[in-house]
């Protein structure tokens, strides 16, 4: 279905509001699940495959996507957009009926997807004019704030507008004739890797995706009038995923009074998402604006009440862009109270109930956390990890101790709930993760605290039901096939560091992940057991994944060299010990952490000490015994082979293909070259302390 945006345009300069809420409608359905993407990256793509195909002469390659293959100088719909969005900001700061106020700014949330529209909704006053809509008060925002919020509706604008339109679509039609066609909103454009995450290009889906902090060139514009139409690129509308939480807007519409007004400001607030998530000016505005001020008053009045707004998600949605992609905010936001304000607001979410000062009410009957609350819960988890990660290795004072502990207190109750849905319960815990990760070391021991049940897993007396908990899902992110780093990285250095400080942690994890040796017929890597899976990410080309699986195993083996090879063998542990300076051994100053760990000793099973002086260092396993490649040998010839390998290694060594390597005083690894010039200094200096005692004797 074509919908008339000329049309559209005409009834906002008429005044028709009833034809006007009519076409804007259609608009809406038409492209309600629309995303647009760029085409230039598509055709980029087929011209690095056409010179592939030349180049490799496998055959000629021909383009049959027809969608591509005519460019118009300027594209109309482009332009439609653009004009269409800068009308409606100018209306929407009109006085407007509630209902057709809250369909043009769902219009306004479908254009502001596309990044070559976005000029006419990064303007100070629109900024303004949207976050007023979305109920945030601030100081400096008010409805007269700028010089264009004062001018008046005028019907010349619109008239100018409609004139140059007229005069496109003429030239238009005159370069390209009547055979021109529109563009297929069903043709997904398979190169484009966004096609599939609509989070992408508009943050109010509860999905989203990585950030994107680039903005684009042309938002910076502060009208359409100041975009180069000449150089309009093309446009693809791509169909995007329907939103999970299933928010029913069309019910909405007929709403009015108060749960109209709340539409209205969750409507504002989804535009003020996506124009923040895809113009680094708008950002940038929205720091100098204060509006910050405005989302966090809002917040923190919504989480003293017993029902938040339905809106709720979209203002933590909104807050935690502005963390992630402006460093100022974070600090503002911290200075600010806002890691109380939105421990509160997390609180409100779960109805966290208390049962002492730091232990929260674990109800095993209670009904699983909805969709709606563990997806505010999300939110929130990821603001408050984006200002607080820099205070891992801090000393709280005595009040935010208290602070931090009161939060940890309910990350365990994050933990430990579940959700309606299991995928759901996955991404909590891992945020939940993320963020204890980030958190003084000396305030996890809230964790810990909770006296045990008679079904609680123990160690010496201690409750471990959060470290089970961990536990299964560092196994679960284990059998993950992708982003492997960024979600094991997180638990498995949350697990290091509490064995560290806490022995009863080290040894329940002990228990489950180094169980004693018994079976050593197998190469450490093999199996499938948490060890087995461990021990094969410490050779992942991935350098910090491998360093963080081989740090979690050496603090099991409390940093014991001996302990560390026994149970993953010297050619796996050579990484880490190569890069601590220990693969001579463990060094004077024991555990270089400065951890104190248990005297806890780690005894041999009868299986291992049978076996024990078979089994191979490097492999750490027992091998097949293997014939004396020397023997019948005369001492000549075995003197021969030696001299014919030392020359063979040196000619190796010389044409650079390899690097003879040593272990120096302090177990790193040198050339072979540095171990013998030190080795030449050192010996004019023991000459020099023996001709003394060669003169006394004289």
């Amino acid at each position: 279905m074509e919908v008339d945006i000329e049309g559209i345009i005409r009834c906002i300069r008429k005044g028709d509001e009833s034809d006007l809420q009519t076409k804007l409608q259609d608009f809406n359905n038409e492209f309600a699940q629309c995303f647009f993407f760029n085409a230039e990256e598509r055709n980029r793509q087929r011209q690095k495959e056409l010179e592939e195909f030349r180049k490799n002469k496998v055959r000629e390659y021909q383009d049959s996507d027809s969608d591509c293959d005519e460019f118009c100088p300027e594209d109309h719909s482009l332009v439609l957009r653009q004009n269409l969005a800068a009308v409606l900001v100018r209306f929407i700061r009109t006085e407007t009926k509630s209902r057709l106020l809250r369909v043009c700014l769902r219009t306004l949330r479908i254009l502001s997807r596309d990044k070559k529209v976005l000029g006419p909704l990064v303007t100070d006053g629109a900024l303004q004019t949207l976050a007023r809509l979305a109920g945030l008060s601030s100081a400096g925002l008010s409805r007269s704030a700028t010089a264009e919020e004062d001018v008046d509706p005028d019907s010349q604008l619109y008239d100018d507008i409609l004139a140059s339109l007229a005069e496109a679509k003429l030239t238009r039609h005159g370069d390209n004739g009547d055979d021109e066609e529109d563009l297929d909103i069903s043709d997904r454009d398979e190169d484009c890797p966004a096609a599939d995450q609509d989070a992408k290009s508009d943050t109010s889906n509860a999905n989203s995706g990585d950030l994107d902090s680039g903005g684009d060139q042309g938002s910076r514009c502060s009208s359409v009038a100041d975009m180069p139409r000449g150089a309009a690129h093309q446009r693809v509308l791509v169909r995007g995923r329907k939103d999970r939480r299933e928010s029913k807007m069309d019910g909405e519409e007929e709403e009015e009074g108060q749960r109209g007004e709340e539409a209205q400001r969750k409507e504002a607030m989804k535009v003020l998402c996506n124009v923040v998530y895809n113009s680094t000016w708008a950002q940038e505005r929205f720091s100098t604006l204060g509006l910050l001020n405005g989302l966090t008053e809002r917040l923190s009045s919504g989480a003293s009440t017993l029902s938040p707004s339905s809106g709720q998600f979209y203002e933590l949605r909104l807050m935690f862009l502005l963390t992630a992609l402006r460093p100022e905010l974070r600090l503002q936001l911290q200075q600010e109270n806002g890691v109380s304000i939105l421990t509160t607001t997390l609180e409100s979410c779960l109805d966290v109930q208390w049962k002492d000062q730091y232990e929260v009410v674990m109800d095993s009957a209670a009904p699983p956390i909805s969709l709606e609350a563990s997806q505010r819960a999300v939110e929130i988890l990821k603001v408050l990890f984006n200002i607080t990660y820099s205070t891992h290795r801090q000393e709280p004072d005595e009040d935010a101790a208290a602070l931090y502990r009161h939060l940890v207190g309910i990350l365990r109750l994050c933990l430990m709930r579940r959700c309606e849905l299991a995928e759901d319960t996955d991404e909590l815990q891992g945020h939940t993760v993320n963020l204890l990760s980030a958190l003084p070391l000396q305030c996890l021991d809230v964790l810990l605290l909770v006296p045990p049940d008679p079904d609680s897993q123990q160690s010496k007396g201690v409750n471990m039901d959060c470290v089970h908990t961990l536990l299964d899902f560092m196994e679960r992110r284990l059998d993950s096939g992708d982003r492997v780093k960024e979600k094991l990285t997180p638990v498995l250095n949350l697990l290091t560091e509490s064995c560290r400080v806490h022995c009863q942690t080290r040894l329940y994890i002990r228990q489950h992940i180094l169980p004693p040796l018994r079976d050593v017929s197998q190469r450490p890597e093999e199996g499938s057991t948490v060890k087995s899976r461990l021990v094969r990410l410490m050779t992942h080309l991935d350098t910090d994944l491998k360093h963080c699986a081989a740090e979690l195993l050496f603090v099991l083996c409390k940093e014991n060299v001996s302990r560390f090879v026994k149970y993953t063998g010297y050619g796996n542990a050579a990484g880490l010990l190569a890069t601590r300076g220990l693969l001579g051994g463990q060094g004077p100053g024991g555990p270089s952490s400065g951890a104190q760990y248990s005297s806890d000793s780690d005894s041999d099973t009868e299986e291992y000490r049978q076996v024990k002086g078979r089994i191979n260092p490097v492999t750490g396993r027992v091998e097949a015994e293997q014939p004396d490649p020397m023997e019948g040998m005369t001492e000549e010839e075995k003197e021969e082979e030696a001299y014919r390998l030392v020359m063979l290694f040196n000619k190796l060594s010389r044409d650079d293909i390899i690097q003879p390597m040593g272990v120096d005083a302090e177990g790193k690894l040198v050339p072979m070259t540095g171990l013998r010039d030190a080795a030449e200094e050192e010996e004019p200096g023991d000459q020099s302390d023996e001709e003394p005692d060669e003169v006394e004797k004289d």
